[in-house]
């Protein structure tokens, strides 16, 4: 019976952001038959123009192909090595549902992700297989491209971090960004250098709340909600004052060496600003006038005011 292997590997253990991905492939027979083959390697050593060629023709000619993804949250939940093994068996998943059949599995690295499972007898692992199995290869170009695809997606979502440059890892640019805008949902809080900042930012976001909720209050506004959320929104300050709603987005610095909270205030930041508000307002069936505001702490200096985006907040959900 002619050997066929199912090449497995990772992209993504190591960044601050984004998901863990699996590559997971196998290749056709015989290889002669496909030049192409000759050409794959460790996906790292490859320039991004040749990873994302190689990449096309694997999707178009291997007999199979797929991958496995973890978000990050899922992987703060659970931990790395849970991660790991989820990721590989939901990429192995995909695989069998092709019914193309394979003899042998080989895993880069010394750890066995299917320990565990009816598959566990079939794995071998090896290290530095993404340089000397084709199939390892191919799964390692395959996981590295379409991670670094969503991690471009990302940066046109967050701009401020440079997501498509270092695609989440925790380069000094990535540091900086992390500290002067706080983190977003991507982010993988179960890391230490990422939880240390999450907490420090979670305090001062916390007390710069609070101080706009004083400043509010003191006002006339009468508070609706504080960190109202749901799974695709959150609003940090909802206040009503005669008869209408105020949707607040607290930003806060200890000191303007980054530029001003208000600064942080873009086009695509009030977009998101004003989907949160409809969403709201849909949810609730409320019908009364709203307005988005910011609130800004700079240091011990405060201050509060309404956004004119008509534009941004009157179209349709």
């Amino acid at each position: 019976m002619q050997k066929v292997i199912l090449g497995i590997d990772e992209v993504g253990r190591g960044p601050y952001a984004g998901p863990l991905v699996i590559g997971a492939c196998i290749l056709p027979h015989p290889y002669a038959d496909y030049p192409w083959i000759d050409e794959l390697t460790d996906s790292k050593k490859l320039s991004e123009k040749k990873r994302l060629e190689l990449y096309q023709i694997i999707k178009n000619a291997a007999a199979a192909s797929a991958t496995g993804w973890v978000s990050s949250c899922e992987l703060d939940q659970i931990g790395m090595s849970a991660a790991l093994k989820l990721a590989t068996r939901r990429a192995v998943s995909r695989i069998r549902a092709t019914k193309v059949p394979f003899t042998e599995i080989v895993i880069d690295g010394i750890s066995n992700f299917l320990a565990d499972t009816t598959l566990e007898s079939y794995v071998t692992t090896m290290k530095k297989a993404d340089l000397l199995i084709k199939e390892v290869s191919a799964a390692s170009i395959i996981a590295k491209v379409e991670r670094d695809l969503y991690m471009k997606q990302l940066a046109e979502l967050y701009p401020e971090y440079g997501f498509e440059k270092h695609v989440g890892y925790g380069t000094a640019h990535h540091q900086a960004a992390m500290e002067k805008f706080g983190l977003t949902p991507e982010h993988r809080r179960s890391f230490t250098p990422v939880k240390k900042l999450d907490k420090t930012t979670k305090q001062i976001g916390d007390a710069g709340e609070s101080k706009i909720v004083d400043l509010l209050e003191v006002a006339g506004h009468q508070i609706v909600a504080r960190n109202y959320h749901t799974k695709f929104f959150e609003i940090d300050i909802i206040s009503e004052k005669a008869g209408k709603l105020f949707f607040t987005e607290v930003k806060t610095r200890k000191n303007d060496t980054h530029g001003t909270p208000a600064a942080m205030i873009d086009r695509k930041k009030l977009e998101k600003m004003a989907f949160a508000a409809r969403a709201y307002m849909k949810l609730n069936q409320n019908t009364k006038d709203f307005k988005l505001a910011v609130g800004t702490v700079n240091g011990e200096e405060l201050d509060w005011f309404e956004l004119d985006c008509t534009d941004i907040l009157w179209y349709d959900m």
